[in-house]
């Protein structure tokens, strides 16, 4: 396994390292910018004040999950190219973002990467199929990832979290989230929240964070030790990392959230309440899902997270379900789909100013 990592930090250097004259990070513990740039979009890299956004329609094939009369994507016309392909860009940060970019991403380094790599991660070379996910194609090969979580117990009922993004106890949480693969509904606590914080009053009798709600079993339960216990348990090999075990983990869990709590602080804002939960597809230690994490948390945005940390089967299931839009079977996320609108987007500084825009009051 350490070999195939060092393999796969190589080649994500020298994928990143090829965009000259780019704003660029390295795609090493899951930190590579998995945002998506469109062609001809409106923010260049000398770009001080990005232009507006407006919505447009973009037809794709009919599938599961899409509707036969398109896919609306928050995006420039500009940016679409023939047949409503896009043409994604890795590696690359929006200027004006690149502050929160940074911040985001020193969590994860301080983590050592926690959240990054699902349970029993294995990376390998194989005869190249186009059609699978793959981290790097070269020669008729292809170097792909997986995980053990297919093997693991799978929650029928969504397990539902209330939690805060700036809290180190439920950033610990949310890594054993991703490392086991769930999909999760989570339900924001900012501090001054007034719908959800009510909920886990009533039903544990005090406002502490994270509190998990497992309607598989009828669990409900304070502390993130426990909850990371309970998870891997029911959920996972029993087998707790040593990444979520004792006080460095929660030490680091603070210490790493600590920039982005100074410069973003995260406390509520009022907003319009959003009637079904909002689906995010991303994983823990993507700096670019979290900050669009923060977001959803400080406008109390119910939403669905779709964990797909390196090693995950549901990659493949989100390439499958984006053929005919992305080219090169390119992996991108943040994803955002929000059935209150019918809006489905990528690149996570267009999703927070779309969420903003949309639910955020004046």
């Amino acid at each position: 396994k350490a070999r195939g990592l060092l393999l796969l930090l190589a080649m994500a250097g020298a994928q990143g390292m090829k965009r000259s004259g780019k704003m660029i990070m390295p795609a090493w513990t899951g930190l590579a910018p998995s945002s998506l740039l469109l062609k001809g979009s409106p923010f260049p890299s000398s770009s001080k004040n990005p232009t507006s956004l407006r919505s447009v329609a973009c037809p794709v094939p009919a599938r599961q999950g899409m509707a036969e009369s398109g896919m609306r994507m928050q995006s420039s016309p500009s940016g679409m190219e023939e047949g409503g392909k896009f043409n994604a860009q890795r590696f690359y940060v929006r200027p004006d973002k690149l502050k929160d970019v940074m911040t985001a991403a020193f969590a994860s380094v301080l983590r050592f990467g926690s959240g990054a790599f699902a349970s029993g991660y294995s990376i390998g070379i194989k005869k190249d199929v186009p059609s699978s996910y793959s981290v790097f194609r070269f020669g008729g090969f292809m170097v792909s990832e997986e995980s053990a979580t297919s093997s693991f117990p799978r929650p029928a009922l969504p397990l539902q979290i209330y939690e805060f993004e700036s809290c180190p106890f439920c950033r610990k949480v949310r890594e054993a989230v991703a490392i086991l693969d769930l999909d999760v509904e989570f339900l924001p606590c900012p501090k001054g929240g007034g719908v959800y914080r009510a909920q886990v009053q009533e039903m544990g009798g005090k406002q502490q964070f994270p509190f998990l709600v497992d309607p598989n079993t009828g669990t409900k339960m304070y502390e993130s030790d426990d909850i990371v216990d309970y998870l891997f348990r029911n959920y996972g090999d029993g087998l707790v990392p040593w990444t979520l075990r004792g006080p460095l983990a929660t030490v680091t869990a603070g210490l790493g959230l600590l920039p982005s709590n100074i410069l973003r602080p995260g406390g509520y804002k009022a907003a319009k309440k959003a009637d079904k939960p909002l689906t995010v597809w991303g994983y823990e230690a993507s700096p670019f899902s979290k900050i669009v994490r923060e977001v959803l948390s400080e406008l109390e945005l119910p939403h669905v997270w779709k964990s797909v940390a390196r090693g995950s089967s549901k990659r493949q299931a989100f390439l499958d379900e984006m053929r005919g839009m992305l080219p090169n079977e390119t992996f991108q996320v943040p994803y955002l789909e929000d059935p209150n609108t019918g809006v489905k987007m990528f690149e996570s500084a267009e999703i927070i100013e779309y969420l903003r825009k949309t639910y955020q009051e004046a």
